[in-house]
């Protein structure tokens, strides 16, 4: 008996050191990819087989060890479909730490449900992913899934590294494809990484990355796409919304957008379009009519938020979107294409990538790209571009999402790549006038118009701005906005929304008691009140990536001083003046009298991509500009 139980508790130990050294275990992850990750892609392997012009699947195998809880989106256990998109097979397995199998998920247990809030009537999309609450970390869940689709257009892009903190152990790419479909493909960043090209001849493809160690997110860096590894994919001929298309050029790929997926979803009621001439009655001017039309839609339609190709890629029949007065950018776009085209101003569909990160589309490789769409307007020799979206934009306003970036705009004759409105440096302004006093026992009370144009515009007008705040957010904004203030109180704000000038003032009367500090007869106070800079830009030990500011900006500010009578200046901060190739930065102080200052101030940031090298200097200068904003005024009182 005792040789038997021996035995028995020797296999058990045996059995349990066995689980605990399988495949998945997070024991047999190396240290160099655990550091600064918070999760662990073990494997990802995409199999692509396009074996026609109407037929691709892909199938995905991705075992992803998470860390801890910021690690929960790595799983990637997600997948749209529609008509043209089926989901063959999905399915996922949970693992334990030691490798030790918790839970099975198969397609029942995923959650399914429409891509399109408020399951809106006119899309079929749907999404299926995996909703698991763990109940422990480290945990490794393995992923399966299997696609097939027609849609051949759009041939999936690589990325074996799609995050921050987020390292990979192995990542394989395999594509199989017809020789006579015209297959391209571009690589980007591979430099630094450990990428392989494995096969690559005229019907396959194969790539491994291996050892990918997670990368720490930097301040100030390129967008992610512009920083690492990706491989773009594409088909000269090709599937989209069941219609077949070749292209070689962004004309020809135009064309054929216009041609085929456009092509019979811009018809309107004879009475919508007798409706838009009444509604521009005499005007000839092509951009005034076009900005009554615009006004037209923002008044009566609604945006409902969805990606470009989510239910499809051909928009919304138009006759539909006048009825439900909603859509998505592909709808609302197209619906403000026909009410131009009923007062004879054309207009083009356009494709882009939308997002505050700039992303061009990629003039030297023809394919299905982008992620938005808006509506271009010719202009002489120049474009106005209108975000069909919004019903807050002012006609032709672009910055900080579809601006200064290469789109694609479809025109009847061919495609044509086109760069979008760039916002310069000083476009992006805030010009502030105002005043404010020093009573004697050190009180504050100011006045000051801030006029914000550019990219600063858009900051404080439209939807999620100041300009939409309820009253309690409003006030916290501007507690925040004049944190150098103790005590603040806000006495008035108000706003006027320019959308002709594209301008945006605010007006306000702020106080706060004891702004100046008392001590020993002396009063102490910081000169600038109204616009100390704020932003703090963080150190980073032997930074890895250049940096970018993606947007300058201007801010101009003069500002009248009342100092509190029965008090003498002892010292006033010296006037100072920096001059880099980030910017530059200037402040005076003018002497009216024994009891009056003007304060004047203006700082110019550029914008750029710069070294990593470079990233200490730019440091240091704002660094400068901030203590120099602090600069105190010391008065001290007559006896």
């Amino acid at each position: 008996m005792k040789f038997l139980l021996s035995s028995l508790i020797a296999f058990l130990f045996a059995t349990t050191i066995f689980a605990q050294k399988t495949e998945y275990s997070t024991l047999l992850i190396p240290d160099s990819l655990k550091q600064n990750a918070n999760a662990v892609v073990r494997l990802s392997q995409i199999d692509i087989v396009i074996s026609s012009q109407r037929s691709m699947n892909v199938k995905e195998k991705r075992i992803v060890t998470v860390l801890n809880e910021k690690g929960e989106r790595a799983i990637g256990a997600s997948e749209n479909y529609d008509k043209r998109r089926n989901i063959s097979s999905i399915q996922a397995t949970v693992y334990d730490n030691f490798g030790n199998e918790i839970k099975k998920i198969k397609r029942k247990d995923f959650k399914d449900q429409s891509c399109v809030d408020g399951g809106t009537l006119f899309s079929d999309g749907r999404v299926v992913y995996l909703d698991y609450t763990p109940i422990q970390y480290p945990y490794t869940v393995v992923y399966e899934c299997e696609v097939e689709t027609s849609t051949t257009a759009f041939v999936p892009s690589w990325f074996p590294l799609s995050n921050y903190y987020l390292s990979i152990e192995k990542s394989v790419l395999n594509v199989t494809y017809p020789e006579n479909l015209g297959f391209r493909k571009r690589e980007f960043n591979f430099s630094n990484f450990k990428i392989t090209k494995t096969v690559d001849t005229s019907t396959q493809l194969s790539y491994v990355a291996t050892s990918i160690t997670a990368q720490k997110y930097e301040d100030y860096s390129p967008g992610f796409v512009d920083l690492f590894p990706k491989v773009m994919m594409g088909l000269e001929f090709f599937n989209l919304e069941g219609v077949d298309g070749n292209a070689k050029t962004w004309e020809e790929f135009g064309k054929w957008w216009s041609d085929k997926i456009l092509v019979g979803t811009d018809e309107l009621s004879e009475e919508t379009r007798a409706k838009m001439k009444a509604l521009v009655g005499d005007e000839k001017d092509p951009i005034k009519k076009a900005k009554i039309i615009y006004k037209y839609v923002q008044e009566k339609s609604r945006y409902v938020a969805i990606s470009e190709g989510i239910g499809g890629w051909k928009p919304m029949l138009v006759k539909d979107v006048d009825r439900l007065g909603y859509g998505d950018c592909k709808a609302l776009s197209n619906y403000t294409k026909s009410l131009l085209n009923a007062v004879d101003v054309p207009s083009y569909y356009t494709k882009l990538y939308g997002s505050r990160d700039k992303q061009n589309i990629e003039s030297d490789f023809v394919s299905q790209q982008g992620n938005h769409i808006i509506l271009t307007i010719p202009n002489g020799k120049d474009y106005i571009f209108l975000e069909c979206t919004s019903q807050d934009d002012p006609f032709g306003y672009q910055a900080n999402f579809t601006d200064d970036r290469d789109v694609l705009v479809v025109k009847p004759e061919g495609g044509v790549i086109v760069r979008t409105k760039n916002y310069e440096n000083k476009d992006n302004s805030q010009i502030s006038k105002g005043n404010y006093s020093i009573a004697e026992n050190g009180d504050f009370s100011g006045k000051i118009a801030m006029v914000s144009e550019g990219s600063q515009y858009g900051q404080k007008s439209g939807v999620g701005s100041v300009e939409k705040m309820q009253p309690q957010e409003k006030e916290a904004y501007y507690k925040r906005f004049w944190g150098n203030i103790n005590n603040l109180k806000i006495d008035k704000i108000t706003f006027l929304n320019d959308k002709e000038k594209v301008s945006f003032t605010e007006n306000a009367e702020i106080s706060a008691v004891n702004y100046g500090a008392i001590s020993n007869n002396k009063m102490i106070f910081a000169v600038d009140a109204f616009n100390q800079n704020s932003e703090v830009v963080k150190r980073i030990r032997n930074r890895k990536n250049p940096f970018e500011i993606q947007r300058g900006y201007y801010d101009n500010d003069e500002i009248a001083i009342a100092l509190p009578t029965g008090f003498s200046i002892e010292s006033i901060p010296n006037n100072f003046e920096l001059n880099t190739k980030f910017g530059e930065y200037k402040t005076e102080i003018i002497k009216v009298d024994n009891t009056n200052l003007i304060y004047k101030r203006s700082i110019f940031i550029k914008k750029g991509l710069y070294k990593n090298t470079e990233y200490d200097d730019y440091r240091l200068f704002m660094e400068q500009i901030s203590r120099n904003d602090n600069a105190k005024i010391i008065l001290t009182k007559n006896l």
